[in-house]
Formats: structure tokens, C-alpha cells, sequence
């Protein structure tokens, strides 16, 4: 037997298997159709309805990797996770790079919270003022290749003082010190370095960006968005240049962004974040040069000067808020 169905008013009938292959007029609407071997337009159907069936899978599993994003950024505690670690968060950013020919080489660890660097970076870059004395004094101990560091507080404040000593004995609590000492009499606080290459490595600048990544998390935790980030990025170009980024960050409108953070002398570096900018084919918005302790004047002055985006530690957050 065959089937006649027709396309226009879907009228459905048998008929004789003579009329195999034929064209003939729909009896209601007239509009011309051919009929098909029985057999094949069933296996035809099922083929429709399996395909049919595969979209709305691959619907239900993007409908649950939204859930699972959402979920992220709102149930997770951001301070104690290896969440940005995984797949799904890391493969868009792959794959934004691949699609401009550029070749991202990605730690994944880098944003991995379950340690304590970010605790650490958020007390140094919260009161960086007050701090930067400490985190100063132990950079240029270590890399002259000293374990002990000595910090006078004979000219600070009572506050001053209170905050240098919390934030001291907390490296201490946390590991980030092998030994803490606050001689009040002599107004000197003493410590005692590790010298494990992560801890080196954190002190000498990582911090700023573990600082700066927590700064996002908590941005896109308040406001239940999961945009997908990464810390610690090196990518290479066709033409055989390289660079490290310290924060690369994809909007859930796959706007991409990119941080540097900086602190002491920064200027030497514009002309070459200028050329990266570029190299990126990145909206002077979305290229953000975050200097720790520079003015909110300072910060707009040079934004108007050249074609980056000059924030501090405290403006981050609000401009990344703009453009999500």
C-alpha cells in the first residue's frame, strides 16, 4: 500500500501501491502531492521524530547548564571552590581565543578558591592604604633573599597599628609566615617568611589578582550572574608574541574583559597594554588597567588620555558593573 498526505492541509489517506511515485490533487484542497511507498514515509517520520527528540535534549541540557550557572554563582560559597575550575567554565574562554587565532594556555588551579590566598588579598587590597607598608617591606625582603622581616610601627596610628598587627598575625594564621612576632614595648612587628614559590609568587603581585578575581565573584554572586573567568591566562599570537593576562572574564552576553592589575610604577607599561588592546581587538571599556592606590582624579585623568580604562582597587567593581 501507499500513503497520500498532503502538505498543504495535511489530508491523510491510503491508496493503492500503483500510485507509488505518482503526483496527483489533494481531494479537499486540490494542491498536487506525490505519494509514498508506506514504508519509507514511516521510516522518514522516525527519522524526523529522532532528530526531533536530540534538539530537545541538547534544549534540556543548555536549559540545565543555565540552572547549573546560576546555581554557581548563588549557592556556592565563592571563597571555598574549585568550581571556576571546571570544564564548562574554561571552554568558552577557549574557544573565544581559538576563534581569533590566538592560543590560550590556561591553569586551572589559578582560580581555585579552596586555598587561602583570596582571604589574604582581600584584607591587603581592602585597607591597601594601611597595608601596602607590610606586603612592600615583604616583597623587598624576599627577593633580596632574606626570610626575616622587621616593620616599624613607632610612626602609626592606634589604628594603623590594630590593622597592621590583625593582618600580620592572620599571615601567620594562615600559613603565609612561618613566624609572628609584635615586640610592643619597641613598636616593631617581626616576621619570619616561608619559602614556598606560591607564597613568594603571591606576595610579589598574584595577590592583586586574587584580589581583583574575588572582587568580580562577589559582584556576580549580588547579582546572580555567571559570567565565566579565569586568573593567570598566557596566550600566544600567530606571529610568535606572548603574553600573560592577570583576569579574563566572558559576560554572559560573551562580552569579553580584560584586567591587569598594577601597583608602584605602572607608566612604563601603557604603551604595551596599549598594544595588546589592540591585539585583542578589545573596546577601550573592556581593557582595564586596575592600579592599586591610584586617586579617582588620577583615574580619569589618564582614562581620557589614552585608550584604557584606569581604575582602583575600590572603582573595579563598579565599572566591570557596567558592562555586564
Amino acid at each position: 500500500m501507499a500513503i497520500f498526505r498532503c502538505s498543504k492541509c495535511a489530508h491523510l489517506r491510503e491508496v493503492g501501491s500503483d500510485y507509488i511515485g505518482k503526483a496527483v490533487k489533494c481531494p479537499k484542497c486540490e494542491q498536487v502531492n506525490r505519494v509514498h511507498d508506506t514504508l519509507i514515509f514511516i521510516k522518514s517520520l522516525i527519522h524526523k521524530h529522532i532528530e526531533l527528540s536530540r534538539e530537545l535534549k541538547g534544549i534540556r541540557e543548555v536549559a540545565s547548564d543555565e540552572t547549573y550557572e546560576n546555581k554557581l554563582f548563588s549557592d556556592i560559597d565563592i571563597h571555598n571552590t574549585n568550581a571556576l575550575s571546571e570544564a564548562r567554565n574554561l571552554e568558552p574562554i577557549l574557544q573565544w581565543f581559538e576563534g581569533r587565532n590566538i592560543q590560550a594556555h590556561i591553569n586551572p588551579g589559578a582560580a581555585d578558591t579552596t586555598g587561602f590566598f583570596d582571604e589574604i588579598s582581600l584584607l591587603m587590597g581592602n585597607q591597601f592604604s594601611v597595608l601596602n607598608v607590610v606586603s612592600n617591606q615583604i616583597k623587598y625582603v624576599q627577593n633580596k633573599g632574606y626570610d626575616n622581616v622587621k616593620i616599624d610601627l613607632s610612626k602609626k596610628t592606634r589604628q594603623e597599628i590594630q590593622q597592621i598587627t590583625s593582618f600580620c598575625k592572620a599571615l601567620y594564621d594562615y600559613s603565609f609566615v612561618a613566624k609572628y612576632f609584635y615586640d610592643k614595648k619597641g613598636g616593631l612587628v617581626r616576621l619570619t617568611l616561608q619559602k614556598a614559590a606560591k607564597v613568594r609568587d603571591f606576595f610579589n603581585g598574584i595577590w592583586m589578582e586574587w584580589f581583583a578575581l574575588i572582587k568580580l565573584l562577589e559582584l556576580f554572586s549580588e547579582h546572580k550572574i555567571a559570567p565565566c573567568c579565569t586568573r593567570s591566562l598566557n596566550i600566544s599570537f600567530s606571529d610568535g608574541r606572548s603574553n600573560e593576562l592577570d583576569l579574563f572574564v566572558l559576560t554572559e552576553k560573551n562580552i569579553p574583559i580584560c584586567i591587569e592589575c598594577k601597583t608602584g610604577e605602572f607608566r612604563q607599561d601603557i604603551d604595551k597594554y596599549l598594544s595588546l588592546r589592540k591585539q585583542l581587538k578589545l573596546d577601550k571599556s573592556q581593557f582595564v588597567l586596575c592600579v592599586f592606590g591610584l586617586s579617582d582624579e588620577q583615574a580619569l585623568g589618564m582614562t581620557s588620555m589614552y585608550d584604557l580604562t584606569f581604575v582602583s582597587e575600590t572603582s573595579l567593581a563598579s565599572h566591570i558593573q557596567t558592562l555586564l
